[in-house]
């Protein structure tokens, strides 16, 4: 059997970090349906001749039809390291997004979230609802490219399909988000891409920055060359 193909952005004997394309679950779909989790396991069991099960921890999870890196722990040692580094925010996100017209230069967002389980979606929502999260990112735009805007986000929770709703919630949906409003199509997956996610390393403590190229889907949806980044 081949070993399954993954875009592994950096491995050692603690972490895999990967580069998810669009349309792959991350990890929870139903028995038999393909998961990047999966694939990994494959990866980690065939190139270092594993037998049995192989232990992976997921530590940042991607929505389907987002791109970019998805961090892995490979023993429960790390996993616990690295969870209590997002639980206490000692985690750096930068998401690159493309949306639907022009937002202001730069903002920080603040609102209350709430999950509709029935619709698989996300609402805002009063504070004073039972259930309600808060959620908070920061955000900066960085070029106008026609009737899209390139803006880069700075996550400082991380609250399920939080960027998608509170831009959209803005004003500004993800290009090719029908979910929460766009109106223009995009070729693959959704305009949200996982750019950037620094930790510290779990055994040796210092600082890992991990970097995912941008999918060539961008480049083909609007003049994004012109945004002089890669």
């Amino acid at each position: 059997m081949p070993t399954p193909i993954v875009d592994v952005l950096y491995e050692d004997n603690h972490l895999l970090v990967l580069n998810k394309p669009a349309g792959l679950a991350t990890m929870g779909t139903p028995a038999g349906e393909p998961t990047l989790l999966i694939a990994a396991k494959e990866y980690i069991k065939q190139k270092y001749h594993k037998p049995g099960l192989v232990y992976l921890g997921v530590m940042s999870r991607l929505d389907a039809p987002v791109t970019g890196v998805v961090l892995l722990a490979r023993t429960s040692k790390a996993a616990a390291r690295l969870t209590e580094q997002f639980r206490t925010r000692a985690v750096s996100k930068t998401y690159w997004a493309l949306v639907e017209g022009t937002p202001p230069p730069a903002g920080q967002l603040v609102d209350w979230v709430l999950q509709d389980e029935r619709h698989r979606r996300m609402h805002i929502v009063e504070s004073s609802r039972t259930g309600a999260k808060e959620a908070k990112l920061s955000y900066r735009r960085i070029s106008v490219l026609g009737r899209m805007s390139f803006v880069e986000v700075e996550l400082e929770t991380g609250r399920k399909h939080q960027i998608r709703l509170q831009l959209s919630h803005l004003g500004y949906p993800l290009v090719g988000d029908r979910k929460y409003g766009s109106a223009i199509s995009f070729k693959s997956g959704i305009a949200l891409h996982a750019r950037e996610l620094v930790v510290a390393h779990p055994v040796r403590g210092d600082a890992m920055r991990f970097e995912a190229p941008v999918p060539k889907s961008w480049f083909t949806a609007c003049d994004f060359g012109k945004s002089g980044v890669t």
